[in-house]
Parts: structure tokens; sequence; C-alpha cells
């Protein structure tokens, strides 16, 4: 390329100030390209590491059985099981004998018939204290959606549909102008006991 000005091509020396700017942007160094080489490659090894550790897709029978779980210990008939699917691959994926530990629950529950969430948590517990936190993770999961310490879901979340008739989700106003001024419903007081022993306090970040 001819250059006639101070080295610079004459195309460039001769074109308008933008025009000079643009130029200078679509050259391409050998510098970048290696750089950008470099980037794509490490790119590529990390996404297939995190392809390596993402949650797998859970099997019907282990799916079902913890559909059945998580049933019994929300007290509820019926399940998204999507959401069920989601949820039990992060639990599974968080901590290598979650799994165990699920099969565990599962036969305590087929072997005594239990009735109530409560029987249910607190037989668990006593039949091993460490299947008080599978028991958390699963309502965890269940009523604020999160699971392996990811938002799996938001608006579903159990959590939202025990207050639906008087609390929002944090999110656009569903309700007409000044829908917070009216009085909300009663709701009775709860009469149950915890079924499961007191935990640790544990203070989230915000």
């Amino acid at each position: 390329m001819r250059q006639t000005h101070e080295g610079q091509p004459v195309a460039e020396w001769c074109s308008s100030p933008n025009a000079m700017r643009l130029n200078k942007l679509l050259r391409m160094s050998r510098r970048d390209v290696l750089l950008g080489g470099i980037g794509l490659s490490v790119a590529g090894t990390t996404g297939a590491a995190l392809a390596n550790t993402a949650p797998t897709t859970p099997n019907t029978e282990d799916l079902s059985r913890f559909m059945q779980i998580s049933q019994r210990l929300t007290d509820r008939d019926t399940l998204n099981p999507q959401i069920g699917a989601a949820l039990y691959a992060n639990i599974v994926h968080a901590n290598a004998d979650r799994q165990d530990k699920l099969n565990t629950l599962h036969t305590l529950l087929e072997r005594e018939k239990f009735t109530t969430a409560s029987a249910f948590a607190h037989a668990a517990e006593k039949s091993d204290p460490k299947l008080k936190d599978v028991i958390h993770e699963i309502l965890t999961g269940w009523y604020r959606g999160i699971a392996d310490g990811k938002v799996v879901i938001y608006r579903s979340a159990l959590m939202f549909d025990i207050t639906k008739d008087a609390v929002y989700p944090k999110t656009y106003a569903t309700g007409g102008p000044f829908y917070w001024t009216s009085k909300p419903p009663e709701v009775a007081r709860p009469k149950g006991h915890p079924a499961l022993s007191a935990s640790a306090l544990v203070i989230e970040p915000t």
C-alpha cells in the first residue's frame, strides 16, 4: 500500500476524521488475531468443563420417587413434574450422596405410608439425622425455588402460591391503582408444631 504522508496510507490521511477512525477500527493487527484465538480457545475449554459439571436429565424412576417424596413433604396431591425435574437435577448435582439419601427417604415413605408431611419428616430425622438436610433442600426448592445455590423457579415457587390471595410476587403489580390500600384477607394463626429439630441460623447475603 502506497504511503506518502508521515507513513500513513493515502486512503487514511485523505479521508474525513470519521472515516479515519473507522479505518483504524477495521484494521486488525497480528497481536489482535492471536489474542482473539487464545480467547476462543479458553472459552471453548471453559464451556466444555461447564458442560461436564452441569446437572444431567434424571431418569424416570428417580424422578418419580422424588415427586412422591415431594408431594408428601408438601402435603400436596399434585406438583409440576417439569419443576420437579429441574429441582431434582440440581439437588442431586449439589451433593454426591443426595441420591442415596433420597432413596432412603422413599424407602421409608413406602414402608410406613405416612399421611402427613409432619409425621414423615419427624420419622425421617429420627431414623437418620442427616436426612433433615435433604428435607430442607427439597422444601427450599419447592417453596423458594432455589436448588444448588441457583434460582430454578421464581413465580411458580410455592411460597407465592400460599399467599397468592394477599401478596404478589416481587414483579410488576397485578392489581389496580392503590390495590395495596385494601385490607388483606384474614389468615388463621398456625397451630402446628415443627416436625424437625431446630437448625442453626443462617443469614444469607443480600
